[in-house]
């Protein structure tokens, strides 16, 4: 059974209008003009018919020919100048809304948090933002030509047949009405093969994202021919879906054919008896078949028209739900509340936070006080990574409270509560920008002197000297021209010149060999002073510094001390120490 539609037709042509379409209406009415010109020369040209066939072709009818001819030859270079224009105006209109509804996207779905993104792939974003925007670019062209241009034309056609003789036009439309039913079901057959077109377009993009981003795991693992032929089935689906979309916009032209030859029958029938019989002219029957040929073509425009309209239609659903998703958070747009400046204690009370199959966190509460390093133990799945998106407002807490400074991060924008961080994780992610725009990260407050102290801590100066062009290196996709080691101290330099209040280490050095761990770690050290600092650690030896270790067990603190401490308690960091010793 097709899903019911989540927006009615003109909700969506509306919202299309108001959004994308109205800011360029000076532009679409020049466009429309020129195409309603464009439109009126059919109708022109066919009432040039008749003064052809009865002044110029009869006898004696050359001092016409001059008149008649030159009318003509008009007619079609208006016809010429006006298409061109119109089109070229339509081309601005659709590819600046289009880009409009790109960056209106995107910008949206960064307003989104976490959540939505761990349930919604990349590909399938990418292809909401670029392939639905793409599909549904063309709707103004379908309302501007298929209103300016063709429903004149036919207007202006059927005002000269209706002059020469209603019944001629009455008999040529007898077919009409047997296009209601067949057009209404085809509308309904192009939107839901349209939709699952879209869908599996989606699917291809995201199946595309997985194989190039995990192009070392395929061929490792040997996964070429099993990723090929995943791929390959996709397309399939996508094959069959674009052909029954094609055959759908196909058969409403098809049945304009079927019902303008019937018209075309009866009218020679009833105009040919008549001229035989010398009550009409043979002008008046060639004007008015002339301006019935005419419409041909616009007919089969507007029937393509509902097709069309169909597979914008579709992409313009999936954009326009997209725009409607929201925040699953409430955070105020402007902080009502924000720390004293310097280094915040941070507190967790009674937290609570379980993903759909899973509990994590369960009451947690600890205090990180503010100016001293805290570290994050324990096993796998025990809540570590989920305090650090917390913190990070990349999820919100579902029950308890967390306190910045004193301060409920619930009364703190998501802009402010960010801009007290600077992080640095195992998996240091870096842009395919120069080396340098991803340090600087579009920031232009940052003197020479900054990003060299900067890049010297982090021990990035020695290794970008020996690239050929230094700091304007690119890094590649995801930073893959470097080595693990040289990310990481990216990600560490990168964290330094943030200069937050609040330190947040996962595993800031795990990539790191022994000579450049310490000397990183001594960089961190003095980038920790007068910071806030939480640290998440598998390997226990580098927390051993830390002021106070927290153990987390089934999302609770179920130990905290220091080291030495801890390990004379015997309890399960005792356990998780002896355990990384045997290994």
């Amino acid at each position: 059974m097709q899903p019911p539609r989540a927006y009615p037709s003109r909700v969506l042509f509306s919202r299309f209008w108001r959004s994308y379409l109205r800011p360029h209406l000076p532009l679409m009415g020049l466009a429309f003009l020129l195409m309603a010109i464009e439109g009126s020369t059919l109708g022109l040209l066919s009432y040039m018919i008749e003064p052809l066939f009865d002044q110029v072709f009869a006898p004696g009818g050359s001092g016409a020919l001059i008149w008649v001819g030159g009318a003509i030859l008009g007619l079609f270079v208006v016809r010429a100048v006006t298409s061109v224009l119109g089109r070229w105006l339509l081309a601005r209109v659709n590819q600046t809304a289009a880009g409009a509804m790109q960056a209106d996207l995107l910008r949206h779905l960064l307003t989104l948090d976490a959540g939505f993104f761990q349930t919604n792939s990349p590909g399938q974003l990418i292809e909401r933002v670029q392939g639905d925007t793409l599909a549904a670019q063309g709707a103004a062209t379908l309302v501007i030509g298929g209103v300016g241009r063709d429903l004149v034309s036919l207007l202006g056609l059927f005002a000269v047949a209706i002059y020469i003789d209603p019944v001629w036009t009455a008999a040529a439309l007898i077919g009409t009405p047997l296009l209601m039913l067949p057009a209404f079901a085809l509308r309904r057959y192009i939107r839901r093969k349209t939709m699952h077109m879209r869908e599996q377009s989606g699917l291809r993009a995201t199946r595309l994202d997985e194989i190039f981003h995990g192009i070392q795991a395929v061929k490792l693992n040997r996964m070429e021919a099993y990723q090929s032929s995943r791929f390959k089935a996709i397309i399939d689906q996508i094959i069959r879906a674009e052909v029954k979309t094609a055959l759908g916009r196909a058969a409403m032209p098809g049945l304009v054919d079927v019902v303008t030859g019937l018209g075309f029958f009866v009218v020679l029938i009833l105009g040919g008896r008549e001229v035989a019989e010398g009550t009409r002219t043979t002008g008046e029957f060639m004007a008015f078949f002339t301006a019935m040929a005419l419409t041909f073509q616009p007919i089969r425009r507007l029937g393509d028209l509902a097709g069309l309209w169909q597979v914008a239609e579709a992409s313009l659903e999936r954009i326009f739900t997209l725009l409607d998703t929201r925040p699953s958070g409430t955070r105020p747009a402007v902080s009502l509340a924000r720390p004293a400046p310097g280094a915040p204690e941070i507190r967790f009370e009674d937290v609570h936070f379980a993903y759909p199959d899973r509990p994590v966190l369960n009451g947690l509460t600890f205090t990180a006080e503010a100016g001293r390093v805290t570290a994050l133990v324990g096993s796998s799945g025990a809540g570590k990574s989920t305090v650090f998106q917390l913190i990070s407002a990349l999820i919100e807490p579902q029950a308890g409270r967390i306190l910045i400074g004193g301060v409920d991060v619930t009364a703190m924008s998501l802009s402010d509560q960010r801009a007290l961080l600077a992080s640095v994780s195992q998996d240091a992610a870096l842009f395919d920008e120069t080396l340098r725009e991803n340090l600087l990260l579009g920031r232009t407050d940052l003197g020479a002197a900054r990003l060299d102290a900067a890049l010297s801590d982090a021990e990035v100066a020695g290794f970008v000297a020996t690239l050929p062009a230094g700091l304007d290196t690119p890094a590649g996709p995801r930073g893959s021209s470097l080595s693990g080691g040289q990310r990481q101290r990216i990600a560490i330099a990168r964290a330094l010149l943030a200069d937050a209040p609040v330190l947040l280490l996962d595993e800031a050095t795990s990539a790191l060999d022994t000579r450049t761990e310490a000397a990183v770690s001594a960089a961190l050290a003095r980038a920790q002073a007068g910071r806030t600092t939480l640290v998440i650690a598998h390997r226990l030896s580098t927390v051993k510094g830390a002021d106070k270790i927290l153990v987390l067990d089934q999302g609770r603190v179920v130990e905290e001390g220091s080291h030495a401490a801890l390990l004379a308690k015997g309890g399960l960091y005792a356990q998780l120490h002896q355990a990384q010793l045997r290994d």
